[in-house]
């Protein structure tokens, strides 16, 4: 049996999406920008921080970490291991440093030569990581993509909307499976003033078009198996999991479960079964009903009432070191439906 190779782009598309997301999180929120008169490598002198976590150094060192794996798989050369290595740790460390020198104009940021150290560190245990296991690990990818995924020519693409509907789902403030919400990046009062009824019936329809709308788009990367439906549900346990995780450690343990209410369930129950209807479908109506409703549930997303859970959420967590990464699942979980839907369209003119 022949054995597949891994593209050799892949870890190059995601070191570079990696990147994208490092910078939106340290810049996050790119606003109140301000000259203190002081130079933006001054942090480079300084003192031992007064003020810092083991929390922090944990961070700083691990958000590095797939960084310099990714750099170093997509600079490797199979002659040559130490020029990538240096090459890696060098691009890892650099963007740490011009990254801590454009906080120095960030009211909420403060620039650290700790903060650069660990990001180093955290680079350099990549590249040792990727020299030890790295080819063995994409090598077990790609087999596994062999035997899941379907030989579609977007994969990549669709692999990276179903990874960042995943991200999505560690922001606990927002409706569970809610994509598409730009009232907040426009600065939109919601249409619809709260009530129960309205809530239940709007967060119910939300719920089931986006349980279809992400189904029926993991569904076109996948072979048809006998696993198909084995994997969408381990695919929506994991969500679920996310959640429930997200919630316990960035708000509360005892909201971790605060996503299943009464709208939550009977949307997950009713959007799986008109999904595992819908699968029986040909492929062309199946693009065509993944693109319909997630368009209703943007619509929905956007005119729903307030969550009640929301304000609580987020003034437990804007509290924490998790305020730059809720604006990155914010902003992620605002454009997802809007990246879907070419991915969607795409897939339909193949057909």
């Amino acid at each position: 049996m022949l054995v597949p190779h891994p593209s050799p782009l892949r870890p190059l598309y995601l070191a570079l999406a990696y990147v994208a997301l490092i910078v939106y999180a340290s810049l996050h929120p790119f606003s109140g920008w301000r000259d203190l008169g002081v130079s933006p490598i001054a942090f480079l002198d300084a003192a031992w921080p007064r003020y810092w976590t083991v929390f922090d150094l944990v961070t700083n060192v691990l958000v590095y970490l797939p960084l310099g794996f990714l750099l170093m798989l997509s600079l490797r050369r199979r002659s040559d291991r130490w020029l990538p290595s240096i090459a890696a740790l060098a691009l890892g460390a650099s963007l740490s440093f011009c990254l801590e020198s454009v906080q120095t104009w960030l009211p909420t940021r403060v620039a650290s030569n700790l903060d650069l150290g660990c990001n180093a560190l955290g680079t350099g245990i990549g590249v040792l990581l990727a020299c030890w296991q790295g080819d063995r690990f994409f090598l077990r990818v790609a087999l596994l993509q062999h035997r899941l995924l379907a030989p579609n020519p977007q994969i990549e693409l669709g692999l990276t909307l179903v990874g960042l509907w995943l991200l999505t789902q560690l922001s606990p403030e927002t409706i569970l499976f809610g994509a598409g919400d730009l009232r907040h990046l426009l600065e939109i009062t919601p249409a619809v003033p709260y009530a129960a009824h309205s809530f239940f019936a709007i967060e119910t329809g939300i719920i089931v078009c986006n349980t279809i709308a992400i189904g029926l788009i993991a569904r076109t990367l996948l072979i048809k198996r006998k696993s198909l439906y084995l994997v969408l549900s381990a695919l929506f346990i994991l969500a679920l999991a996310v959640r429930t995780l997200a919630a316990a450690v960035l708000v509360d343990p005892a909201h971790a479960f605060a996503w299943l209410t009464p709208g939550a369930g009977l949307g997950l129950m009713v959007g799986g079964a008109m999904l595992f209807l819908m699968l029986l479908l040909p492929a062309s109506l199946r693009i065509a009903l993944a693109g319909l409703t997630l368009m209703a549930g943007t619509v929905l997303v956007n005119i729903a009432p307030p969550n009640p859970y929301s304000e609580a959420a987020m003034a437990t967590w804007q509290q924490g070191h998790f305020l730059n990464f809720n604006g990155l699942t914010r902003l992620t979980a605002g454009l997802w439906p809007f990246i879907a839907l070419p991915y969607l369209m795409a897939l339909g003119r193949r057909l």
